[in-house]
């Protein structure tokens, strides 16, 4: 790290070693050396006594999970994934499943035992699914019943609607099976699939630290703070959002139906009071729609006061609109990869988000190069080039592919994103253009069809989030 004197306190940027730093306020992490996971971490960030209010919430039920019961579940699942699964440090499974209530619970306590969560998409094909599964290899699987039979032949599957699995969740917890094994933040702790670069399936090893670094800024948060998330809790997108909220002790909604459907979503947001609504540009497009065809439609979200877009770059003309009828809430972008462990760049408040066309400032510990593509120079700020980054969220590797990741990460930490971004002298980042695109559908990667510019479907008004064929590796989010 350079001395203060040399970086430029707007942009971020040291002329001495052309790369831009965060000038946001480091977020206390662990030493990285002592033995410690995700869950441990997270867990003792909460207070004491633990507070009464629901960790997570069921949209289309209403049903609500406060924090001792949500403590109480991990730890009768841990206790179960040991004694009973024989499930153990290292052991990989595989997660197929559609969002619930039981799917935290399923990630905290399999990280806590040391196991790696592999969640994938359930509306993949059975070749699909066998072909995530060879990358990752898991040991066991969690699946529901209506996608089990797609699971490969031979992988010893739990239904998470059965009553053996319930049992699990309510069965004695013993506090020590979440220390019983010496996991190390380095250890892997989830597996998640991204293309890359290219338009092959890869298997993205993020570790314990790096999930650790996802933690939510340092400050007292509003007692009433509510997030509902409404994108799978395959996507990194979600995974992520699944698991940060429990870190700040706030609520999260989980938008549990099959289809977006924008009067309920609305309703619900009214119903829990949320404050901050997490989805995808084909998303916003449809309440911005239902919102200029029915004027009511706006005063459901009265408690709403930022919505966090990810998925794919939205236009600077739907945000208008969306401003327009949404005056008093702020649209806030950011931007990330799975190998990131998702955003390592975000707009934070409402000043930050007035910057349409800008995915933020570097999240804290982030550092970024812009790199000529033709020369490998670096570049000052309000060049375009390529965007390297570095910081400890960036991912362990590809498992089982060297060379992939040889290709993507250098000796020295810094992964090669494939973006065409700019800084300006301020130290805002957007994002230009695509090395080599992937073309995108509904704010997911479509693998298959390679394309110039990023695409975004505006169509539907009802979007299915499970029939997408392939978590994306990039995305815009805050």
């Amino acid at each position: 790290m350079p001395s203060a004197a040399a970086v430029d306190p707007q942009s971020g940027y040291c002329a001495v070693t052309r790369t831009f730093h965060s000038l946001r306020a480091p977020i206390p992490l662990p030493p990285p050396s002592p033995p410690l996971s995700f869950p441990a971490f997270a867990f003792s960030l909460l207070p004491s006594p633990l507070p009464a209010h629901a960790a997570f919430l069921d949209a289309a039920t209403g049903e609500a999970v406060p924090f001792p019961a949500f403590l109480g579940q991990v730890r009768a699942l841990a206790t179960a994934l040991r004694a009973q699964l024989h499930i153990s440090r290292g052991d990989v499974a595989f997660v197929l499943a559609p969002p619930s209530l039981h799917i935290p619970v399923l990630y905290f306590a399999l990280m806590a035992v040391g196991a790696v969560v592999s969640p994938a998409n359930p509306a993949l094909t059975t070749g699909e699914l066998a072909h995530l599964a060879a990358l990752s290899k898991p040991s066991v699987a969690f699946a529901v019943s209506s996608a089990a039979g797609k699971l490969p032949p031979g992988l010893s599957a739990v239904l998470l609607d059965s009553p053996r699995f319930l049992s699990f969740l309510h069965g004695p917890g013993d506090a020590l099976a979440m220390d019983a094994a010496v996991i190390y933040q380095s250890d892997p702790a989830a597996i998640l699939y991204s293309s890359g670069t290219t338009g092959s399936a890869k298997a993205v090893v993020l570790t314990h630290r790096n999930l650790m670094t996802t933690r939510v800024l340092p400050g007292p948060a509003p007692p009433d703070e509510v997030l509902m998330l409404t994108v799978p809790l395959f996507h990194v997108y979600g995974f992520v959002f699944c698991l940060r909220p429990v870190m700040a002790a706030q609520t999260l909604v989980l938008h549990t139906a099959r289809r977006f459907d924008t009067r309920a979503v609305l309703a619900a947001v009214g119903r829990f009071r949320v404050t901050r609504l997490a989805l995808a540009p084909p998303a916003l497009l449809a309440i911005v729609r239902a919102a200029e065809d029915d004027k009511s439609v706006a005063a459901s979200a009265a408690t709403l006061q930022v919505v966090l877009c990810g998925g794919a770059a939205l236009s600077p003309e739907l945000i208008r609109r969306f401003s327009h009828k949404f005056p008093h809430v702020f649209v806030s972008q950011g931007y990330g990869l799975t190998e990131t462990t998702a955003g390592f760049c975000r707009s934070i408040g409402v000043e930050e988000s007035r910057r349409i066309g800008s995915v933020g400032r570097l999240s804290p510990g982030a550092e970024a190069k812009i790199i000529d593509p033709g020369t490998g120079d670096a570049l000052p700020p309000g060049v375009p080039g390529e965007l390297w980054v570095r910081g400890p969220f960036v991912m362990e590797g590809y498992l089982g592919d060297k060379e992939s990741t040889s290709e993507i990460l250098d000796s020295e930490g810094w992964l090669r994103t494939g973006d065409v971004c700019l800084i300006d002298k301020d130290g805002f980042l957007s994002v230009v253009d695509r090395l080599k695109e992937i073309i995108k559908y509904k704010g997911y990667q479509n693998w298959r069809t390679c394309f110039k510019r990023t695409q975004v479907s505006t169509k539907p008004q009802l979007l299915d989030t499970q029939t997408i064929r392939l978590a994306s590796c990039r995305w815009h989010l805050s």
